[in-house]
């Protein structure tokens, strides 16, 4: 058979893409890149997406579709989900994915994976990437996996750079400090302070973990516009002091919008997450420059 898949978020390398492929590769199928033009050539289709906001319109009835971006409760079949990774169809793809758990323990409201995955449990991890030079974690809450030592064990044998996604802050411990420690970084350790009512445990897992990790080695994700008090300047007060607090521990803040066309928390994101702004530009100055932007009509475009 021929299968096609159709590559609608092209700036990312899509995991479950990577399984269907190695899985119809290993029944004798062939695996491409599908477009309008050649829809008439497979015998199959797939289209994956991770969120809502992709345009799908070039998506044809047929495909079968699946991903956050389409159904938070849509699955792969056992068969693929059990599959490895081609990393072959995505050849300028320089990491390795990894999973030493799935699922995590909390229940956050802003977050999918409690409705997608469930409670959290231990996997296998997959392959490695043969032309990967650095190992990312995609572990949703690392250090709540039960086997978390093993899997620290498995990154140092590896002995590859790691680019760890999931830490949980509020419960990381002395000994997990260490593991980390321990590791080849590659990039920032990631962390996030999502909710502001969180701040007692964020800072004591945050002055915990500066004791083993520098804080420039350390980036916090910043969730904004999720909170009954998204709009008006509540909000803008308890995000600039999670921002400005990240920042005078020298951790590095990186704003998530919830809502990304609402022009506050765009605005808010676009100010903090370019460094070169955020380390010279006064925030009441940005914020003016782009309020002047949106009244005379060249401001942001939705």
């Amino acid at each position: 058979m021929r299968i096609g898949i159709i590559n609608i978020e092209p700036m990312i390398n899509n995991t479950a893409y990577m399984q269907i492929a190695c899985y119809h590769r290993a029944r004798g199928d062939t695996v491409e890149w599908w477009t309008p033009i050649t829809d008439h050539l497979f015998d199959h289709v797939y289209s994956s997406s991770l969120f809502t906001f992709t345009d799908k319109s070039e998506v044809p009835r047929r495909a079968i579709c699946g991903g956050t971006g389409y159904d938070v409760t849509s699955k792969l079949s056992i068969k693929i989900e059990n599959s490895d990774l081609d990393y072959g169809i995505y050849p300028k793809c320089k990491t390795t994915y990894l999973w030493f758990s799935r699922r995590c323990i909390r229940n956050c409201p802003w977050c999918v994976v409690p409705q997608k995955e469930g409670r959290i449990h231990a996997v296998m991890p997959a392959n490695l990437n043969p032309n990967g030079n650095y190992i990312t974690v995609c572990d949703n809450n690392f250090f709540a996996n039960p086997r978390w030592r093993e899997a620290i064990k498995s990154l140092v044998r590896i002995g590859q750079p790691v680019d760890m996604q999931g830490i949980d802050i509020r419960i990381i411990t002395d000994s997990q400090c260490a593991a980390l420690a321990g590791l080849k970084h590659f990039k920032q350790l990631k962390f996030a302070w999502d909710d502001p009512d969180d701040e007692e445990a964020v800072l004591a897992g945050i002055k915990r973990l500066k004791r083993f990790v520098p804080s420039y080695k350390c980036m916090c994700y910043v969730l904004v516009g999720f909170w009954h008090y998204t709009v008006g300047p509540t909000s803008e007060v308890k995000d600039l002091h999670r921002i400005e607090t990240l920042r005078g521990l020298g951790i590095d803040p990186f704003v998530m919008p919830f809502d990304k066309s609402e022009l506050y928390q765009r605005t808010l994101a676009r100010w903090v997450n370019h460094k070169p702004i955020f380390k010279k530009v006064p925030w009441s100055e940005y914020k003016q420059r782009v309020n002047k932007q949106e009244m005379a009509g060249t401001g942001w475009k939705k």
